[in-house]
C-alpha cells in the first residue's frame, strides 16, 4: 500500500470528507511504523494515526475507526467555530 492508495480509501470511505472541504494528507512514519493522516479546514488541524493494521483494514474497505472519530472531531470543532 502506499499514500496515494490509502488516501484515495479514506475518501472514498469517508465522501462527506470532500464535501465539507476538509483537506486530506497521509504519510507514513518510518520511525513509529504508523501512518500519520493530517486532517486540515481552514486553521483547523487534527492529526491521528494509523497503525499498520488499522490502515490495511481501511485499504480492505472496512471502517477507520480512529479516524472517523478524528473526522467527526474536527467537524464539531468547525462548527463551534462559526
Amino acid at each position: 500500500m502506499n499514500k496515494k492508495e490509502l488516501c484515495d480509501k479514506i475518501r472514498e470511505l469517508y465522501p462527506d470528507i470532500g464535501e465539507c472541504g476538509i483537506d486530506v494528507d497521509v504519510s507514513y512514519n518510518n520511525d513509529q511504523n504508523r501512518w500519520e493522516v493530517d486532517l486540515t479546514k481552514g486553521r483547523h488541524h487534527l492529526k491521528t494515526y494509523l497503525e499498520d493494521g488499522d490502515a490495511e483494514s481501511c485499504m480492505q474497505g472496512r471502517q477507520c475507526v480512529s479516524l472517523g472519530i478524528e473526522i467527526a472531531q474536527l467537524r464539531n470543532n468547525i462548527e463551534q467555530m462559526k
